[in-house]
């Protein structure tokens, strides 16, 4: 008679941490390839500026913020107070408020260490595949996948960092490295939109991300952020009230 614990399960069960925290590399592993440019230009901008290897990869593990990271290299690069670094940084990163408040419902009754290493790890990326996650509400252990998929993310970026900062010099200028960033956040935008008031926000948004990029520290990042929230929010409203209603351009039996 076989026995059956003598072979290995192969892949962890369905509904165990183990295989939502696989979920969260999973969903994570086809945006690492646009995340380790823009790590290689985060790491020799830093070297270009005088800091260093060791304050490159201090930078990079400290901030973990690549689009502000760059700002205030930048910044630092052109002999620029660190106030005003620090202050473009925060200013870029006020994204990150409304993040954090739109996983609030899904993860505030997380321990407060789960929520301090979530709020570390919390990027773009890791947000835009989390909250998807969140707001199906299947997955039994939502901070596995969060985890996962956050990891993903920190683990590449920080390997790319070094690469750059070691090697970054004698990347070509003929390789455009950052022609790879904004094709990812493409990535990320298209399974978010999936009605009318997300497309509004992204529409919003991507207008005047275009219109106020000639502001200064990068001031036009929050604000296409508040047009694309307001959008969205009004469009929503509007959309709940007509069929409230009963407008007929609303309802799914009119032509």
């Amino acid at each position: 008679m076989t026995n059956p614990t003598a072979a290995p399960q192969a892949d962890p069960a369905p509904d165990s941490p183990r295989a939502s925290f696989r979920a969260g590399v999973a969903s994570l592993l086809p945006i690492v390839l646009g995340v380790v440019p823009f790590g290689l230009v985060a790491g020799a901008a830093a070297v270009e500026i005088g800091i260093g290897v060791q304050g490159a990869v201090g930078f990079s593990t400290i901030v973990f913020a690549g689009a502000s990271q760059l700002a205030a290299i930048g910044l630092l690069g052109q002999d620029a107070p660190v106030a005003i670094a620090v202050m473009t940084a925060l200013v870029i990163n006020l994204r990150m408020l409304m993040y954090a408040a739109s996983l609030a419902p899904h993860v505030g009754r997380w321990p407060l260490r789960r929520r301090l290493g979530g709020a570390y790890l919390l990027t773009d990326q890791a947000y835009a595949v989390a909250i998807l996650r969140f707001r199906e509400g299947t997955d039994p252990h939502p901070f596995a996948y969060y985890l996962g998929a956050g990891l993903t993310m920190w683990i590449p970026w920080q390997l790319s960092t070094i690469g750059g900062a070691l090697v970054g010099a004698t990347i070509p200028d003929s390789i455009p490295l950052g022609f790879a960033i904004p094709l990812m956040f493409i990535a990320l935008l298209r399974p978010a939109l999936t009605d009318r008031p997300a497309i509004a926000a992204a529409v919003a948004s991507g207008a005047i991300a275009v219109v106020a990029a000639p502001l200064p520290a990068n001031l036009g990042m929050p604000l296409a952020a508040l047009a694309g929230i307001v959008t969205g929010v009004v469009v929503a409203e509007r959309s709940t009230t007509s069929t409230a209603h009963g407008d007929p351009a609303d309802d799914g039996d009119s032509p």
